[in-house]
Parts: C-alpha cells; structure tokens; sequence
C-alpha cells in the first residue's frame, strides 16, 4: 500500500505522479480548448507539437531520477491530452481527493487507477457532486490550505472557473484541524494575460517562508495583501503580467532547497540562486503553451 503524506508544497518529495504527451491527440479546435493560452496558440499556429512535449516532460522525469523520487506515470489513453496530473487528483495529508474536473476529463482518472489501488479505501475521498476542485487551486501549506476559487454568480459562464465554494466548505470539513483560506482569482475565457486558470498560476509557497505571487491574478487586493503579510514584503517574489504568462509561479519543489524551474524565467532562477536554492532548469516553455507548467503536470504522493 502507498501511505501518502503531504503538508505543504516543499518538503523533501519521496514519489509524484508526472504526466504523460505520449499520444496527445490533434490540435483542439478553438471551441474546444479549455483555456485561453491554448486557444491563442491555436489561432496563431503555434499550438505545441506533442514529440517536443514529450522531450520536455524527460527532462522533467531525468531531475527526479536525479533526486531517488518514484516516478508513476499515467496509462497512455490515445488521444488524450493527459499532461497536467495535477488536474485529476490531489493529496493532503494522508489522504487523496479526486478531483470533480471538467466531464471530458474524466478518462485520465482511470488513466492512473493502478495508483488510486493502492491507497487504503479510507485515505480515498470522493466530493459530492456539487463540489467543483482542480489541484491546481489547492495548496496545503502545514496548519494552512490555500485553496483558488471563484464566487461570481457568472461562474457557469467561465470554462476557466474550476474551483467552487461547495469544494472549499467541503475540503474545510474534511480538515478540521486546518485553516483553509479562499481567494477569490481573475477569470476570462479569452484574455490568458488577465487569467489565472488556478491559484498555482498566480502564486506558489517555496523554502521554508517565501513565495511567488502575482498581484493582479486576484480579484480582491485585500486577499492579496493577506499573502504578502502572511509571508512577509522581504520574502516575496512578485512577477509581472508577462512573467504570470509565461507561468513563472508554476515552478516546482523537491525540496526546501531545490527547485525546478524552466530555463527561460531568467529573472526568476537568479532571485531563487540568491536566496540560497539550487534550481534544476529544464525547457518546458512548449507545456507552458497549454497554460500549465511544471506544478500542473506533477502529482506529489509522498513527501518526508
């Protein structure tokens, strides 16, 4: 059996799922496509090629044999994009929570079945059905869960609102013990610079007391100026729009001390150099096409 144990974004990590390009399917129509980034690729033509994301996702998994992690990854589903694992599940604590993702994704569930088995029944958390989650908007972070949502009464109106309040009550119920703290994120379907898809696209604890933020991914300054407090002016890293594009908070931890971080966020892997961590640069800016970087395609099952 897999005992799973996760408290927060950056201890040492023991086993992660890593998702899979193999067989990624054709290029999405534009009506089809989930995100905005994705649909502006699509539009432009330069929509990622799946043998480029699959030398992109090696490199993710040659830093983890690096580093001793057990790496699962997903039963390649033809034409299926099953990239982001982060999407479909996600664990706090000892237990793992599936995730009630669009209905068109429900095959990668099954695509990682073999893991799901292998976790005792009772660590297996199904939310009811009114509770929408994606683990891209779900940080624990130790007595805290950072959760991504969006309250709009137009929440039905935006494919990039993944996170609901029912999901956020419900998750609180399940960790008593734990303050978990909601932000309320910017949505749009089309604009991928005023977009944050998930609270990892806007934000990311790292070490042991410093984060990565981006203002204006969320709608209310106040629940901004929370994090900034929480963390401390002097340990935060603020990225620009660009950089929130780009994905720069969706970097990746191994440890307290060693980051995976994608070669070309120049300004990022120097502050992080400075601060004392050893990054891991890889290319992934191809992943990064589909809104998505290296915390959206990573699963983490068990840290120490």
């Amino acid at each position: 059996m897999l005992k799973l144990n996760i408290k927060n974004e950056t201890s040492r990590l023991r086993a992660v799922i890593l998702g899979t390009a193999k067989s990624n399917g054709p290029v999405p129509k534009v009506e089809d496509c989930y995100d905005p980034k994705s649909r502006l690729h699509v539009l432009n033509g330069t929509y990622p090629k799946e043998e480029d994301l699959i030398v992109e996702m090696k490199a993710a998994l040659d830093v983890f044999i690096k580093y001793g992690v057990a790496v699962y990854r997903p039963e390649v589903i033809e034409n299926c994009n099953q990239i982001f694992s982060r999407d479909i599940a996600f664990v706090i604590d000892d237990k793992v929570i599936k995730a009630n993702i669009l209905p068109d994704r429900d095959r990668e569930i099954e695509a990682i079945r073999y893991v799901w088995n292998q976790i005792e029944s009772k660590n297996r958390i199904i939310l009811p059905e009114e509770c929408h989650v994606e683990g891209g908007d779900v940080m624990p972070w130790n007595d805290h869960i950072f959760i991504g949502t969006y309250s709009g009464e137009d929440y039905a109106d935006y494919i990039t609102a993944r996170t609901n309040m029912d999901a956020v009550i419900a998750i609180q119920e399940l960790f008593p013990n734990k303050t978990v703290k909601a932000f309320e994120l910017r949505k749009s379907n089309t604009d991928p610079y005023n977009n944050a898809l998930h609270l990892d696209c806007c934000f990311q604890p790292i070490g042991k007391d410093k984060a990565i933020i981006h203002k204006n991914g969320f709608l209310i300054e106040n629940e901004y100026n929370w994090l900034v407090d929480f963390f401390g002016k002097g340990n935060i890293f603020e990225i620009t729009k660009e950089e929130m594009y780009n994905m720069n908070s969706n970097i990746f931890s191994i440890s307290e001390d060693v980051i995976i971080s994608e070669r070309n966020f120049t300004r990022l892997n120097a502050w992080l150099r400075e601060q004392g961590f050893t990054v891991e640069e890889i290319p992934y800016a191809e992943v990064a096409k589909q809104e998505g970087l290296l915390r959206c395609s990573t699963m983490p099952l068990i840290r120490d």
